[in-house]
């Protein structure tokens, strides 16, 4: 792959992200009530800067609830405030 390619294919990996940012502020906005607010695992993802490895060691480690069906994994707003708020630091 040439460095042309390699750059484009950088420039497409940051805007697919951003995107998936942008649904799930997008989300947020919609919705009144925490409850109904679900993000899938990639939102969730880059919603908290943290790889798929990660992820799953969080869900395994019981850090973060988190609902199955099928092969898609999703989370609750609630429970994403709540991992933030169960680990906030005032130092």
């Amino acid at each position: 792959m040439n460095n042309y390619e390699e750059r484009v294919e950088s420039i497409l990996k940051r805007l697919d992200e951003q995107m998936t940012l942008v649904v799930a502020k997008l989300k947020l906005n919609e919705k009144t009530n925490p409850e109904d607010v679900i993000f899938d695992n990639q939102e969730f993802m880059s919603l908290m800067n943290i790889s798929k490895r990660t992820a799953q060691e969080w869900r395994n480690k019981k850090i973060i609830k988190a609902s199955q069906i099928g092969n898609k994994i999703y989370y609750k707003l609630t429970d994403v405030k709540k991992l933030i708020d169960d680990n906030y630091n005032t130092k």
